[in-house]
C-alpha cells in the first residue's frame, strides 16, 4: 500500500505549536498561509465530522456561511483568501483552536497503542477489505440514501477508533441521492444536484508508483473504466470508484452518477464495478487484505474476481481458489424483505460476467448455480444474497430475531439441517456513539463520568455513572437540545413555506411552531409501507383528542423519504404532510423534508421519544433508536429488531407482545390498537407526572434506566468488536478468544 494512501498526510509547517490565545500567527511565526494549511488539513479528514469542538471551530469561522454550504468545511474555507481566514481568526481568537485540533489530528493518526494492537493480530500486515454500496459519514459527503449507508459510516468510524487495520471500499455517487420537495398537494418530488468535487475531501488514489489509481473491467459489450478516489476517514481509507472517466461510452459515465438510481441493468452495472472494480483497485494499490467484508448482497460479486486473483498468481483450480475465498469472506445480510435482495436474469449476469467466467473456466450454468438456491432450476433468477451466502464462510445477521428470520428464509439452501444449523449468525448493529451524541449531554458526560470515559465507552460499568447524575440537570439538558430542535423545525418549515409560496401567515404560523413543553415524538426513517408511518394516524378522531388535551399535549415530528420508485411509500408521505391542513393536527404534527444524516442528528437529540412501528419482523436491525438513547430519548418501539433484544420492561415503551400475526391487517389493526393504549395509559401520564419542582421524576429514571442498560450494549465499538473476534480473525486465518459465529 503506497504510504500516501495509508496514513493522513500534512503541510509542511514553519512552526510548532501552541500560539498563544490572542497572540497574532505572524508573531508567533506562523503565516497566513500556514494557518490556512492547517485548517484545510483538518477539513480534509473526516476525523473532524465526530468532534464536536472541530465542528464548532469551523462553525464559528462562519456561522451563516456554513449552514449555507451544508456544512462542509473545504467548501466554507474555500470562500476565504488565507489573509482573509487569518484576519477571521484573529478577530474571533480561533489560532489556538486550531493549533490544538491539529495537534489532536496529529496525534490521533500516529496514536500507539490501541485497542486493536493487541487485539488484531495478523490483520496488522493484512487489512480488512470493507465493501459497502454507500458510506453515510457526514451530510457534507452525499453518498448515503438511509440506514445501510449510515451504518456503513459508523462501522467504518468505529474501526478507525479502535485502530483496526481496515481499508472501506464503495462507488462516488456524483449526484448522491436525492434531495426531497414536497410539493403543495404533499407529493414528494426528486431532485437531483451534482456534487462539487473540489468541496469534498477527496483526491485521486496513487498506486505504490504514485500515479493515479484507474480500473477496467470487461463485459460481453465492452468494457468499463473507473478512475479511484481515496477518502480520509480518520486511520481508515476509503476508496471510492467513479466511472466518469474518458474512454467510458456516456452511458456508463453516468454509471455512477446516482445511488440506487435506473433499471436492473443499471444496478447490476454498478455492483460489478464496486465489486470486481473494488477487489481490482485494492490491487493495483498494492493492498493485500487478510480478509474481506461484504456489507450486503450488492457486492457479492467481489468473490468472484478474488477466485480469479488466486487462480491467476497462485495456480488454484477453480474449486480451490473459491473454499480458500470463501474461507477469507464474511458476509453481512440486512434485511428479511425479499425486495432488499437484488436479483438478475441470466442474460444480464452473462453480459456482465461472462469475461470472468471465461477467466474463471466454468460454464454458463454453473455461475448462474452460484445465484440459485435451486442450482438446477433454469426459471430462478441469480440473486446475489444467495452469492454471498455460498461464497463465505462466516454469515451474519443484524440482530439476534434477524438472525432467526434469515436462517428460516435461507434455510433451502443447506438441505438436510434443521433451522437451528444453518451457518448464519448474528451482530446486532450499534451506532458510533461520538457522531451521535449531542455535545450538551457529552459535557454533562464529561462533568459526571470517569476521565477519559469515551475511550471505554463500550464498557457497562461506565454508563452506570448516569444514575449519580441530579434528575434536574439531565432534564435540563435534555430540555435545552428540545428547544434547539424545534428552533431547527421551525427554520426548515417555514423555508418549505416560502419555497412553495405559501402566505405569510402560514410563515409567520411555521415559525412559531411546537412548544417546547410538549411532549414531543419523533419518527425518522424511509417511507416503506411495512414501517408503517401512519400507524398512530390509523384512527385520527381517536388520536386528535389525545394530541390536543390542554393540560397533556402531543406533538409529532416526521421525517423521511420514499424511494423514487415507491408510489405507496410517496402516498405515505402526502398523508402524513397534509395533516398541516386539518385544523385538529396544525400544530401538532409536522413534516421535515429532505431527512439526511442532518436532520437525523437533530431528531434524535431532541425529542422526548422515538417513534418505531415497523412489521414484526421486517426491520432487521434499526439504529436509529439506538441514537436516541444516547442522548436521553426513550423508545417506544415494537418487539422487533434490536429493540427485541433491548426492552426490559423500564428502560423505554413496547408495542406489542413480541408475536406476528399471520394476516397482515389483522396485525396492523391490533398493533395501532396497542400503541394507542401504551401511548394514552403509559407514555403520557409517565411524561406529565411532576413532583413540586416540576421534575417528572420516574421518567428521568426510565431515561437513566435507558442510557445505563443500551449505550454500551449498542455501540459500533461493540458490534466492530464483535466482528473483529467472530469474523474477521478467523477469516485472516488469526486466533481469538471468541467462539465465532454461528
Amino acid at each position: 500500500m503506497a504510504s500516501a494512501n495509508s496514513v493522513g498526510t500534512f503541510p509542511t509547517l514553519t512552526t510548532g505549536f501552541p500560539v498563544a490565545v490572542g497572540q497574532p500567527p505572524a508573531a508567533a511565526g506562523l503565516t497566513a498561509e500556514t494557518l490556512y494549511d492547517k485548517c484545510m488539513a483538518l477539513a480534509r479528514n473526516l476525523w473532524w465530522s465526530w468532534h464536536p469542538e472541530v465542528i464548532k471551530l469551523f462553525s464559528d469561522i462562519d456561522p451563516i456561511r456554513w449552514r449555507q454550504l451544508d456544512h462542509s468545511p473545504i467548501a466554507l474555507l474555500s470562500t476565504f483568501t488565507p489573509d482573509e481566514l487569518e484576519t477571521r481568526a484573529l478577530e474571533l481568537v480561533l489560532q489556538s483552536r486550531i493549533n490544538q485540533a491539529y495537534r489532536r489530528l496529529k496525534e490521533y493518526m500516529s496514536e500507539r497503542p490501541t485497542w486493536a494492537c493487541t487485539n488484531t493480530g495478523v490483520l496488522g500486515s493484512k487489512p480488512v477489505a470493507y465493501f459497502s454500496l454507500e458510506f453515510g459519514i457526514h451530510e457534507s459527503v452525499p453518498i448515503y440514501s438511509g440506514g445501510l449507508g449510515v451504518l456503513s459510516g459508523d462501522h467504518v468510524k468505529s474501526a478507525s477508533g479502535l485502530g483496526v487495520p481496515m481499508v472501506a471500499v464503495g462507488l462516488f455517487y456524483d449526484q448522491g441521492y436525492f434531495k426531497q420537495h414536497l410539493d403543495a398537494d404533499g407529493f414528494q418530488q426528486e431532485e437531483y444536484i451534482d456534487t462539487k468535487v473540489e468541496n469534498l475531501p477527496m483526491e485521486p488514489a496513487l498506486g505504490p508508483d504514485g500515479e493515479p489509481v484507474a480500473i477496467e473491467i470487461q463485459t460481453r459489450t465492452g468494457p468499463i473504466r473507473a478512475k479511484v478516489w481515496l477518502i480520509r476517514v480518520g486511520r481508515v481509507p476509503l476508496y471510492l470508484l467513479d466511472s466518469d472517466v474518458d474512454g467510458n461510452s456516456a452511458e456508463d459515465r453516468e454509471l455512477t452518477s446516482r445511488l440506487y438510481g435506473g433499471d436492473n441493468r443499471i444496478r447490476i452495472r454498478q455492483e460489478l464495478l464496486a465489486g470486481v472494480g473494488g477487489v481490482r483497485a485494492l490491487k493495483a494499490l498494492g493492498i493485500t487484505p487478510g480478509a474481506y467484508h461484504l456489507n450486503e448482497g450488492h457486492l457479492a460479486f467481489a468473490t468472484l474476481e478474488v477466485v480469479r486473483e488466486c487462480m491467476h498468481e497462485d495456480g488454484l483450480s477453480y474449486d480451490e481458489a473459491r473454499r480458500k475465498v470463501a474461507q477469507h469472506t464474511a458476509f453481512t445480510t440486512h434485511t428479511p424483505v425479499p425486495a432488499g435482495h437484488d436479483r438478475f436474469n441470466g442474460t444480464l449476469v452473462e453480459e456482465h460476467l461472462g469475461p470472468l467466467r471465461d477467466e474463471l473456466g466454468i460454464s454458463y450454468n454453473e455461475l448462474m448455480a452460484l445465484g440459485r438456491v435451486e442450482v438446477n432450476d433454469q426459471n430462478e433468477s441469480f440473486c446475489m444474497t444467495v452469492l454471498g451466502l455460498k461464497m463465505s464462510r462466516r454469515a451474519n445477521a443484524v440482530s439476534s430475531l434477524h438472525g432467526y428470520v434469515s436462517r428460516r428464509m435461507w434455510a433451502n439452501l443447506w438441505p438436510g439441517r434443521t433451522e437451528e444449523q444453518i451457518p448464519i449468525g448474528h451482530i446486532t448493529n450499534g451506532v458510533h456513539i461520538p457522531s451521535w451524541l449531542a455535545w450538551q449531554m457529552h459535557q454533562l458526560y464529561d462533568r459526571h463520568f470517569e476521565p477519559h470515559w469515551i475511550g471505554r465507552m463500550g464498557e457497562a460499568e461506565v454508563w452506570q455513572n448516569i444514575h449519580n447524575i441530579d434528575p434536574g440537570e439531565l432534564w435540563e439538558t435534555h430540555h435545552a437540545l428540545k428547544n434547539l430542535l424545534l428552533a431547527f423545525v421551525r427554520r426548515r418549515v417555514s423555508r418549505q413555506c416560502r419555497r412553495r409560496q405559501e402566505s405569510d401567515d402560514a410563515i409567520l404560523a411555521a415559525q412559531n411552531l411546537l412548544h417546547p413543553d410538549a411532549l414531543t415524538i419523533g419518527f425518522g426513517r424511509r417511507f416503506a409501507t411495512y414501517k408503517r408511518a401512519d400507524l398512530i394516524l390509523r384512527d385520527l378522531d381517536r388520536i386528535a383528542p389525545l394530541l390536543n388535551d390542554p393540560d397533556r399535549p402531543v406533538q409529532i415530528i416526521f421525517s423521511g423519504k420514499a424511494h423514487p420508485a415507491d408510489e405507496p411509500g410517496k402516498q405515505l408521505i402526502r398523508t402524513v404532510a397534509n395533516l398541516r391542513h386539518d385544523p385538529r393536527f396544525a400544530n401538532r404534527v409536522v413534516f421535515v423534508e429532505d431527512y439526511d444524516i442532518n436532520v437525523a442528528r437533530h431528531l434524535i437529540q431532541g425529542v422526548d421519544v422515538w417513534l418505531n412501528n415497523p412489521r414484526r419482523p421486517l426491520e432487521a436491525s434499526g439504529t436509529s433508536g439506538q441514537k436516541a438513547v444516547l442522548n436521553g430519548a426513550l423508545n417506544l418501539s415494537v418487539l422487533d429488531g434490536w429493540w427485541a433484544e433491548a426492552y426490559d420492561g423500564v428502560n423505554g415503551f413496547g408495542i406489542g407482545k413480541g408475536t406476528r400475526h399471520v394476516d397482515d391487517a389483522i396485525a396492523d389493526d391490533r398493533d395501532a390498537e396497542h400503541l394507542f393504549r401504551v401511548l394514552a395509559d403509559e407514555v403520557i401520564p409517565l411524561y406529565y407526572d411532576r413532583d413540586v419542582d416540576g421534575l417528572p421524576r420516574a421518567w428521568i429514571q426510565r431515561m437513566m434506566n435507558s442510557i445505563s442498560s443500551l449505550a454500551w450494549r449498542f455501540s459500533a465499538h461493540r458490534m466492530v468488536a464483535d466482528y473483529v473476534h467472530q469474523a474477521y480473525l478467523p477469516a485472516a486465518g488469526g486466533t481469538s478468544c471468541d467462539m465465532g459465529m454461528r
